[in-house]
Parts: structure tokens; sequence; C-alpha cells
């Protein structure tokens, strides 16, 4: 992109994405340095554009649900590619249906240990009643 296409576009400073993510610059600078993040250059400033933000969003909500920047690094390269090729269109396909399996199961993970946690909740409660 060139710089016009920034002076005219919604932009961010590191700070502004550090504050608003609350997370470290040098959290920022470790993406970009991951290729995660491309920002524009304005001198010794980074200027991030909105998809920098976007994508900073999805990094770190990624980073939430287990996947590592490996797995997040693809997921950006997979959407970047050209999709007109068919071959590229079904790595995509089976990349997004890899991950859902994934997300499925730690779901299915997660209901079992609340179930658990609930459970153990109940019969703290139940032998605190005892002490009354």
């Amino acid at each position: 992109m060139n710089k016009d296409a920034y002076d005219n576009a919604e932009t961010y400073t590191i700070s502004q994405l550090a504050q608003e993510f609350s997370i470290t610059l040098r959290s920022i600078r470790f993406y970009e340095a991951q290729g995660l993040l491309k920002p524009h250059r304005d001198g010794k400033s980074r200027v991030f554009s909105r998809q920098d933000r976007v994508r900073l969003k999805l990094i770190l909500r990624g980073k939430r649900l287990g996947f590592s920047l490996t797995d997040i690094h693809e997921l950006f390269h997979l959407y970047d590619a050209e999709k007109r090729n068919k071959k590229q269109l079904q790595a995509m396909l089976n990349a997004i249906q890899h991950r859902q399996k994934i997300l499925l199961q730690q779901q299915v993970d997660i209901q079992s240990v609340m179930m658990e946690l609930n459970s153990a909740e109940r019969s703290c409660y139940q032998q605190l009643s005892k002490f009354d």
C-alpha cells in the first residue's frame, strides 16, 4: 500500500493498539517480527492499518483459543493467498475443517470440566452447610 493510501485510511499508532488491546508494545513488535503484522513506516514510527488492527485482534483471539503463532500465520497465509487456484482453496478448506474439529473437541472438554467444577462446588457448599 502506498503512503497516500495510508493517509486516507484509518490508521493507528503502536501505542493506540497496545492500549486498546491491553498488551505491550513489545508484543506488537514481536508479532510484526513474526510477519503477522505489516505496518507502514513513517520515519521511525509504525503506522498500522485497519487490516493490521483486525489481524491483531485475531492473533489475540487465536492465542486465547490455543492456536500457536504458526497456526495463526498459516491461516493468514491461506486467507491472503489467491483463491483462484483449486488446490489453494482445498488447502484452506482442509485447514478450516481441521480447526473446526479441534475447537469442537475443546468445547466438549470445557463443558465436561465445567460440569466437574460445578459438582465440586456443590459438594463444597454441602460440606460448608454442616458447619453452620
